[in-house]
């Protein structure tokens, strides 16, 4: 009987065990200068970054580096997202000074959220950039406005595009965590008032310049940004958490930043935060700088692949 049992149960173990464990969420957004270069290259070269997609989840840009290819360009290249096992994630404005509510930022980002489904991709997740700031310190409106025109940029992709995860970026330490906890309570509760699903992740954008020279306007350090994570945590809200190179504009005022600043930066980041036990939900490698100057290959010194190969391979968790 039991070896009966035992034959009957051994499809399901192997299935089970050819099954891959689930991979820690990933993001990988290359620079975005000289017209979005790096990510041409990435498409056009991809031998040269193999390894590296092996250890990310999610292909990341800006919603407006993609104007700067053509259809028949994005046409091939989207669905190559897919066939890597890859996801592609935007980075999108929610209420930006040139779209004051948050349904005119909508309509002007909806454009390219169109238009990458038309041409053959899938958007796994969009990620709003910075909306409280923006209200704070473009706007000058109150926190209230930026809670409301958020939820409003949220309703109508929950209700045109309902398959799409949707998260915030918010900067630290120039908001603090009580601020942000205070306005992630009260956007959860808007949605939920309306019935709309609420955010499927928070990212966090640390300029831990501040950790290191001193700010007592805007105080922070790597404790106080775990806490941040552990109250997301309660909060069931998934924690992301960007990883870049804070102090590249420091370094370069002081002649000292060259190809290797910003790898060393980010696997600075990546300790400083280990040290605290630091573990987000999601790990986001990304450069707004244009830096640095090579993209591939991933075998090269301080080139942007190699940052994440070896980031990923140091600090992210193996499932």
């Amino acid at each position: 009987m039991l070896k009966s049992l035992l034959l009957a149960l051994l499809p399901f173990t192997l299935i089970a065990a050819d099954t891959p464990a689930p991979r820690t969420e990933v993001w990988m957004m290359p620079p975005g200068a000289n017209q979005a270069t790096a990510l041409r290259e990435l498409f056009t070269h991809p031998a040269e970054w193999a390894e590296t997609r092996k250890n990310i989840t999610v292909l990341g840009c800006t919603a407006t580096h993609l104007k700067n290819f053509t259809d028949d360009e994005l046409r091939v290249w989207l669905p190559m997202i897919e066939q890597w096992g890859l996801r592609l994630g935007l980075e999108v404005g929610a209420v930006k000074e040139w779209g004051i509510t948050g349904q005119k930022t909508f309509e002007a980002e909806r454009k390219q959220l169109d238009r990458v489904k038309a041409l053959g991709g899938k958007i796994d997740a969009v990620a709003m950039d910075e909306p409280l700031c923006c209200v704070r310190q473009h706007m000058k409106k109150p926190d209230i406005y930026a809670v409301q025109e958020t939820a409003n940029f949220i309703a109508l992709v929950r209700q045109h595009f309902p398959e799409v995860r949707v998260g915030d970026i918010e900067p630290y330490p120039f908001l603090q965590r009580e601020e942000l906890l205070s306005f992630l309570d009260a956007l959860q509760a808007e949605l939920k008032a309306r019935n709309v699903r609420g955010l499927d992740f928070f990212r966090l954008d640390v300029d831990w310049n501040h950790f290191t020279i001193g700010n007592r306007i805007y105080p922070g350090n790597w404790p106080d940004v775990k806490k941040l994570e552990v109250a997301c945590r309660q909060r069931k809200i998934p924690f992301s958490l960007v990883y870049w190179a804070a102090d590249h504009a420091r370094m370069d005022k002081l002649h000292l930043a060259d190809d290797s600043t910003w790898y060393v930066g980010v696997m600075r980041q990546g300790y400083d935060y280990a040290f605290v036990d630091g573990k987000p939900d999601e790990y986001v490698i990304e450069s707004w700088l244009n830096t640095p100057a090579r993209t591939l290959p991933e075998t090269a010194d301080w080139t942007f692949t190699r940052s994440v190969r070896d980031f990923t391979q140091k600090f992210v968790p193996k499932k």
